[in-house]
């Protein structure tokens, strides 16, 4: 999904649970049972858990997994840039990893939705000449309240 607002261009970030399978393979990494059922879990989840969330999903959905897989797996899948690792004031949220992207984080449900925010090149320009830095890549959080329905 791809919006135009206000000269930014603003789309949902994304990166196929196959393309995350394949680099499990290129860097060697065995795909177990386990392994693949928190990646599968993470890509159709659309969301960034804890690892007691992944643990406890997984569990309901019939999935024979340890607390110590769990964190073993998620800790290669993020060391190796495979899955995203958000630490945050009240722990450690992981998600499916996708191209460079920013976050709306929700305050009212503690939701962390990714997406892809192309910011205009005349204010990239601006920045660079304030700082004297050459922009390469950006990263925003955005953080707010469910709208309400009208």
């Amino acid at each position: 999904m791809v919006k135009s607002q206000g000269g930014l261009i603003i789309e949902q970030a994304g990166v196929s649970l196959e393309d995350a399978l394949e680099k499990c393979q290129s860097l060697g990494m065995r795909l177990s049972r386990q392994r693949r059922a928190i990646l599968e879990l993470l890509w159709n989840a659309k969301e960034h858990l804890s690892a007691r969330h992944i643990y406890d999903r997984l569990n309901r959905q019939g999935t024979d997994i340890g607390h110590t897989s769990v964190y073993q797996n998620l800790e290669a899948l993020s060391q190796q840039g495979i899955i995203e690792c958000l630490d945050r004031a009240d722990g450690r949220l992981y998600g499916h990893v996708s191209a460079s992207h920013s976050h709306v984080n929700c305050i009212d449900t503690d939701q962390i939705l990714d997406i892809h925010v192309q910011l205009p090149t005349d204010l990239l320009e601006q920045i660079e000449q304030h700082t004297g830095i050459k922009i390469t890549d950006y990263r925003i959080d955005f953080f707010g309240h469910r709208a309400s329905e009208t």
